[in-house]
């Protein structure tokens, strides 16, 4: 008996997010990535979160981007991250599977708390 994984076909991402992550000793490094990312793409920034939130368990700040920014933000984030975690996921409908399943680690992956996350319902 095989098992095959389940497919999910890429025209199901309707945009991404990055999540850069920072603490007190770092929040200037993520200042300054945040000022380029935000004069260099095209990007919708969310707020600082000084605390953890969600399913992020330290403190970050988020970058909303299309899926057409993809190819040009992504690689600039792995070569200019200045030493900052950074979790990128796809949007596709499934808070749980794209930050569970379907995850992009710039850097060392944190622990999610992906309880608080909820499932798409099949």
């Amino acid at each position: 008996m095989t098992t095959e994984a389940p497919t999910v076909d890429p025209a199901a991402i309707e945009g991404y997010h990055a999540h850069v992550y920072y603490d007190p000793a770092t929040r200037a490094v993520a200042e300054r990535l945040r000022e380029a990312i935000g004069a260099g793409f095209r990007v919708q920034l969310g707020r600082w979160h000084d605390a953890p939130i969600g399913p992020h368990p330290v403190s970050m700040y988020q970058a909303a981007f299309p899926v057409a920014e993809f190819a040009r933000l992504v690689p600039w984030l792995m070569l200019n991250r200045a030493g900052l975690t950074v979790l990128v996921h796809p949007l596709t409908g499934d808070d749980y599977e794209d930050h569970a399943t379907h995850p992009l680690w710039l850097g060392s992956p944190l622990p999610l708390k992906l309880e608080t996350l909820m499932r798409r319902s099949a």
